[in-house]
């Protein structure tokens, strides 16, 4: 049998989290590189040959010979490519988009930020921790209050956007980012946590570990 078409070059990470519970969920056939970050393989040649910014996730299309960086790029690309999550109708298109991009913008970069000044910093900052704290508690009470009028970020149907913002939910309750006093958003969470797919994402290529 002949290798998949589809490559993907990932670590234990929230973003590349994504990308494996994408894949797992809509089934696609995938090898999977692991680029291990702690040991510097992000800025080898042949890594930054694929994504010259050094970061993972990367896929590979070997079909259509596309190479895609940046996972919600990928996610997008995934979605298309299958057909799947990415919603029923266009109004409910868009708004798995839209909040695929509200966590791009709003979510991912600021729980990076919290995690690095909160987990990893050597030297404390108070003023960065408490600025990035209360920004990101403040995308939790975004999230809480959308979702409790549906029980998808998109709308009726599970979709990468879930997927996107389940990956960085993981991470932050990993190292204790709380988010419990959201009830509609800690709802929504144990659902995702529950898929199948999902929990053999949060596996791949390892278990994230905290700090």
């Amino acid at each position: 049998m002949s290798d998949p078409d589809l490559i993907l070059y990932t670590d234990s990470s929230p973003n590349g989290f994504k990308i494996t519970i994408a894949l797992e969920e809509m089934g696609l056939p995938y090898s999977l590189r692991h680029v291990r970050i702690d040991e510097g393989e992000h800025q080898r040649p042949e890594f930054l040959a694929l994504n010259p910014h050094g970061r993972i996730p990367v896929l590979i299309d070997r079909a259509t010979g596309i190479t895609l960086f940046e996972s919600a790029a990928i996610l997008l690309y995934l979605a298309d490519k299958s057909g799947q999550l990415l919603g029923h109708d266009a109004p409910e298109r868009w708004a798995c988009i839209t909040w695929l991009m509200f966590h791009s913008a709003s979510m991912g970069p600021l729980l990076g930020q919290r995690v690095h000044f909160e987990c990893f910093d050597t030297v404390p900052n108070p003023a960065a921790i408490q600025r990035y704290r209360t920004l990101t508690e403040a995308t939790f009470v975004t999230l809480d209050q959308h979702l409790a009028n549906q029980p998808w970020l998109g709308g009726a149907t599970y979709s990468i956007a879930d997927i996107a913002t389940f990956a960085w939910l993981h991470i932050a309750q990993l190292v204790g980012f709380d988010f419990s006093q959201q009830p509609w958003l800690s709802q929504w969470y144990a659902q995702v946590e529950q898929r199948p797919a999902v929990q053999r994402g949060i596996r791949l290529p390892a278990p994230a570990t905290g700090p």
